[in-house]
């Protein structure tokens, strides 16, 4: 019994004897960094800009259309253009001035218009016969009645 008690008492004495651990770092808080200060964009200022395009169609039905616009502050100004079916062009030109002003337009036509002559590609036929006529039928005379 003595043993055990002169081995818990090493034990006791070995354990109290451990190795100790470094102490614990000083917490340092990371560096702040502060963001680029916001720059609120402007919309109070018109725009400016300038765009065209074409378009050219193919198969039976060929259209054939373009505009171009071009803007610098309040001032815009373009035209499109547009090949009608029957051969004209037909062209708009506008401007607006200033912000109150609303747009003032032209229009004009090119060319003369032709148109095909009318060929019906539809002729209706029945397709039914007509109902027969028939004899009326005969009328019968009233035979006398005997009582």
């Amino acid at each position: 019994m003595k043993f055990f008690l002169v081995a818990a008492l090493l034990a006791v004495a070995a354990a109290d004897s451990a190795p100790s651990y470094a102490p614990r770092p000083a917490y340092h808080p990371q560096p702040a960094y502060k963001p680029a200060p916001y720059k609120q964009e402007s919309y109070d200022q018109p725009p400016k800009y300038d765009f065209s395009y074409d378009v050219h169609g193919y198969g039976d039905y060929e259209p054939v259309f373009n505009a171009q616009e071009a803007r610098d502050g309040y001032a815009t100004q373009g035209s499109y253009s547009v090949v009608l079916p029957d051969g004209r062009t037909q062209t708009v030109t506008y401007r607006v001035d200033d912000a109150y002003s609303g747009n003032i337009a032209e229009v004009t036509y090119e060319g003369e218009a032709r148109y095909d002559e009318y060929k019906p590609s539809y002729k209706p036929t029945p397709t039914y016969k007509p109902a027969p006529t028939y004899k009326p039928a005969p009328t019968y005379k009233p035979t006398p009645a005997y009582n």
